[in-house]
């Protein structure tokens, strides 16, 4: 794609680092049938190649408009377009900058900016966990979007005794996990302390950055980025753990960009490469233990589907390891359609744009209940809950499912 920049754009590093990603776009529309926003909204400026069209027309000094913004802000940022893409062009690092140039020059409206502050404190504070408790007695009078995003609790269980095996890692615990699904967090500790490996825990690492990166807000993401590499790489760099291990895909996705992100901080770059160098998905420590495992489960649930999420599959790469694994594991997993497309939670997009989320969530279910799912289980919390609000069968991290089971 020919580009002619705007002067302000040239001279600006995400300018260049935009033109770069432009120059790659060959218009060629395979990207339309993959994109959820664009099968369900039939417009092209909801689809990738409408989308980089907009930003190429702002930074060629084309004026903002509130239409840009919202056909920015409805990109759900799955990222299926960059596996579709035959000419790899980096969709996603494209609408960051993009979204983050129509912020600096278009000022959201005062309701639209009190929503998204608002959802940055509450969902990455350390006080998130208390929000959620009076959120789940008032949830019968919360807006829908909201009630949605309130699951029932969960318990965590018993705890092994930390630090026992010569095999140790780091546990990203996150933000708003541990306070929604603790279960979660717990059964992995379980999971790895049944094949010989330790959870270590560590002060001064928190949220990963998504939240605030996602909500107009990037410089603070930067910052909690820079503080988790404080806080985790002294650890790995010494030996004392030899991951970082994420049951969260959409943490890890994000943790998985930090040198990415990074890529313009002198200080902070190479710390950033040597800690994606050590970040692994949960499947991708338990795998090489799979049949270790598997004699010492219990009959798991029976018609299960696994459903991959978009930070796992598209973000990632990931695409077959989980669901690989699960077989080995004694799973007998449901194919069901269009399994690479979003199920429309996307972090706090089920929230900023409840009608198209509610809709690809329904889609998806519906799928799935056409394969005769009784059980379904993901790898992504913010997946977990979206699904869990419109189904009737069980929605599981995988890793619950399989602690379950486990005999001690």
């Amino acid at each position: 794609m020919q580009t002619n920049l705007a002067s302000w754009a040239r001279e600006s590093e995400q300018g260049r680092d935009a033109e770069e990603i432009l120059r790659r776009c060959v218009h060629c529309g395979f990207c339309l049938a993959t994109c959820p926003t664009y099968q369900v909204l039939g417009d092209e400026l909801d689809s990738p190649r409408g989308r980089i069209y907009l930003i190429k027309q702002v930074l060629e000094g084309e004026p903002v408009t509130a239409s840009t913004q919202e056909h920015l802000d409805r990109c759900l940022t799955c990222r299926n377009c960059e596996t579709t893409c035959p000419s790899g062009v980096e969709y996603g690092a494209l609408i960051d900058i993009g979204r983050n140039i129509v912020h600096q020059q278009s000022p959201r409206p005062l309701a639209q900016r009190i929503q998204r502050f608002a959802l940055r404190k509450a969902l990455s504070s350390s006080w998130f966990s208390s929000v959620h408790g009076l959120a789940r007695v008032l949830r019968p009078v919360l807006p829908r979007a909201l009630q949605n995003k309130i699951a029932p609790a969960r318990a965590a269980g018993r705890l092994p005794p930390a630090s026992r095996h010569a095999r140790r890692v780091l546990l990203m615990t996150g933000c708003v996990q541990p306070a929604m699904m603790p279960s979660i967090d717990a059964a992995t500790i379980r999971v790895l302390d049944a094949l010989g490996i330790s959870v270590m825990a560590v002060e001064g690492a928190g949220c990963c950055g998504a939240i605030n990166f996602h909500l107009d807000a990037q410089e603070q993401a930067l910052q909690q980025m820079r503080a988790n590499i404080d806080a985790w790489l002294p650890r790995l760099d010494s030996g004392e753990a030899e991951a970082i291990v994420v049951n969260a895909s959409g943490c890890g996705a994000m943790i998985s960009e930090y040198a990415h992100h990074l890529r313009h901080d002198p200080r902070y770059v190479a710390k950033a490469l040597r800690l994606v160098d050590k970040v692994r998905d949960i499947a991708q420590i338990v795998a090489p233990q799979a049949q270790q495992l598997k004699v010492r489960l219990s009959p798991l649930p029976a018609r299960t589907a696994f459903h991959p999420p978009c930070t796992l599959q598209h973000w990632q790469g990931l695409r077959g390891v989980t669901e690989t694994l699960l077989g080995d594991l004694g799973f007998q997993l449901l194919p069901f359609s269009d399994t690479h497309l979003c199920c429309g939670s996307a972090g706090t997009y089920s929230i900023v744009q409840p009608d198209l989320a509610l809709t690809l969530r329904d889609r998806k279910l519906a799928a799935m209940r056409d394969a005769g799912v009784e059980c379904i289980v993901s790898a992504n919390v913010g997946c977990i809950g979206h699904l869990q609000s419109g189904s009737r069968a069980p929605v599981r991290h995988w890793i619950e499912v399989v602690d379950e089971a486990l005999k001690v």
